[in-house]
């Protein structure tokens, strides 16, 4: 089923042209009828660029490379042809699908589980923070697609008895940039030691990186090199905008803004997870519906915020980077970088929360006095000089009072759960980041602190 190989190094896919305005639906990409009804089920109308140029590549059996901008529908331009290939050969352990992050793994499984629900595609997640022994139970019985990230996949391949990858025929990399950044490196390594050298490979990643390129010549046979866009770049649609404050004052800007466009969902990107926390108690003592989501929460409670979020049950969701890449929450109308991204790569990638799918959004990056360089950087990488954020600088002061107040109860919060997290090591019920849990109660009746009973 291979093409003929011609090339060694990646060849460009040739760009359709002319084709691009008739290749309008999946059918004519080559995907078999039971996909395509899962596609119209889940409201994919017609092809994605990315999807147009990788998938017909992909169902003849060449390995790709996919440079793509984020929500530019990646899942769906490996997920389809990995599906359609285990229609015509079925087998267990079919497909491995390696992700940077916890929460991209299962967002990919479940798009997986909806294209492939009607021809019973059982796929398993294996990420760290949960408990690996029902992990090893899900291999036993031998799922077709395996999502994963790097460091619990070589914990299961070294220590799970009877699971092996030798008769796996397609392995995904997806965000490989950033698998690789965060050092999996010598994971990666091992995995590609373990698995069949016959095998199909993708490659999917928003930036070409230096290991990127090397990871490329060590796993990819004969590669096809789609990209949508070579340059870093954001959506057209997206409408971003900077404000340079001085940054003791970034709360209070923080609030002005919420105030002023109020009505949208916000994603808030904050640097550290301590930060990330506080602001959150911060807002909900200001009374407003946020939730935090950083590393240091429990794999349990980073799901249940996620899915608040998504569900519309809260419109703020504080994030650290954990949450910047490949999450699709389609209602997100504005991105706040509360602290700005040290990497300018991270930007491109925190900014592609908004404006997906060709919706329209808003990005706002607080620029302190410490900052200037940074996002100086950023702007060159984008290519683009960024508008102001228009403010009233008067009606910003007006919240001083009251942000510092907050600010003072959010400190005491977080270290009153600081010193019970000491306090209840064992007890796990505990270590819980839910409003119940934080302490924070309804505005503080008289400014005094109530003494809970034993909760």
């Amino acid at each position: 089923m291979a093409a003929p190989e011609e090339h060694d190094s990646p060849t460009e896919a040739p760009q359709p042209a002319v084709q691009e305005e008739e290749t309008k639906t999946f059918k004519d990409l080559g995907v078999t009828d039971v996909l395509c009804e899962a596609c119209d089920q889940l409201g994919w109308t017609k092809p994605t660029k990315i999807q147009i140029e990788a998938i017909p590549l992909a169902l003849q059996g060449r390995d790709i490379i996919g440079l793509a901008e984020t929500g530019s529908g990646k899942t769906g331009a490996f997920a389809l042809p990995i599906l359609n290939a285990l229609l015509e050969t079925p087998q267990r352990l079919f497909a491995l699908v390696l992700t940077p992050t916890r929460e991209l793994a299962f967002q990919i499984s479940e798009q997986f589980e909806a294209l492939g629900s009607s021809i019973g595609v059982q796929s398993a997640v294996i990420v760290g923070g949960i408990d690996s022994m029902s992990q090893s139970l899900a291999l036993a019985k031998k799922p077709h697609v395996i999502i994963a990230t790097p460091g619990r996949l070589i914990d299961h391949l070294e220590n799970t008895k009877g699971f092996n990858l030798r008769a796996l025929k397609y392995l995904v990399m997806d965000e490989a940039d950033r698998i690789l950044n965060m050092d999996f490196e010598t994971e990666v390594d091992k995995i590609l030691k373990v698995i069949p050298r016959d095998r199909k490979t993708f490659l999917f990643s928003a930036t070409m990186t230096k290991k990127v390129q090397k990871l490329q010549r060590a796993a990819l046979k004969n590669p096809v090199k789609c990209a949508v866009s070579s340059k870093y770049q954001t959506v057209e649609k997206l409408q971003q905008y900077y404000l340079f404050i001085p940054s003791k004052f970034k709360d209070t800007y923080l609030v002005y803004i919420l105030n002023e466009l109020a009505g949208n969902s916000f994603m808030i990107f904050c640097s550290t997870c301590n930060n990330t926390q506080r602001t959150a108690l911060l807002l909900r003592n200001l009374g407003f519906t946020a939730i935090p989501l950083h590393g240091q929460m429990s794999q349990s409670k980073r799901l249940g915020s996620l899915n608040k979020f998504k569900a519309k049950a809260r419109s703020i969701l504080l994030a650290t980077d954990v949450a910047s890449r490949g999450l699709d929450i389609p209602h997100v109308d504005v991105v706040v970088n509360f602290d700005i991204p040290t990497h300018s790569k991270d930007y491109i990638h925190r900014v592609g929360r908004t404006a997906r799918a060709g919706r329209s959004g808003k990005a706002i990056t607080f620029v302190t006095q410490y900052d200037v360089e940074l996002f100086q950087r950023i702007e060159h990488l984008i290519g683009k000089k960024l508008p102001v954020f228009p403010t009233q600088d008067d009606e910003v002061m007006m919240l001083t009072e009251r942000v510092t107040e907050a600010q003072r109860f959010a400190r005491m919060e977080l270290r009153e759960h600081g010193e019970k997290k000491k306090r209840v090591r064992e007890d796990t019920g505990d270590n819980d980041d839910t409003e119940g849990a934080m302490g924070v109660r309804n505005k503080v009746a008289g400014g005094k602190m109530k003494k809970r009973k034993g909760r």
